[in-house]
């Protein structure tokens, strides 16, 4: 189901897999996007999601302030959520975006529960949070309706981190 929601995110959940897709709608704008970003907790928290993938190659160049946000706001209720697998899809070339999310995890390693994956494009990801279900198909067809074709599906995947 798409949910519209968080005007800056576009969203996709799926209850019997218990999956949120996330990604940036906003464009450039950043302005809203630590109100989003609370957001976007409360939605996985009001959910009880267990498996989330957010499409980091949709988001702007996060600033450092948003850095520090994240780092003293947004994780710390993250880690305490229910997740159980979170992927993360960035291409290796959006590597400002990289080294901000490296860094949030190195500081948050010892809080993180969760499984956190690496993978360059949306889909594969998405199989894989899904374990390859006879569901996905249909949610990225219900994605693509809405969103446009999903780019890539076979993609890299980068194993990096196993929490």
């Amino acid at each position: 189901m798409i949910i519209t929601s968080i005007p800056d995110l576009s969203l996709q959940y799926d209850e019997a897999l218990s999956l949120l897709r996330v990604e940036w709608a906003a464009g450039e704008d950043m302005r809203t996007f630590r109100n989003s970003a609370e957001q976007l907790l409360q939605l996985v928290n009001q959910h009880s999601i267990r498996n989330m993938l957010l499409e980091m190659n949709t988001f702007p160049d996060i600033s450092v302030y948003d850095q520090v946000w994240l780092g003293v706001n947004w994780m710390p209720v993250l880690v305490k959520l229910p997740l159980q697998r979170v992927v993360l899809a960035i291409h290796r070339r959006r590597v400002h975006n990289q080294l901000a999310i490296d860094s949030l995890i190195a500081l948050f390693r010892p809080f993180i529960k969760f499984d956190i994956q690496f993978f360059s494009t949306a889909a594969p990801g998405l199989q894989w949070l899904g374990d390859y279900s006879e569901r996905i198909p249909a949610l990225l067809t219900e994605w693509d309706a809405v969103h446009g074709p999903t780019s890539g599906g076979v993609g890299e995947s980068r194993q990096m981190y196993m929490l």
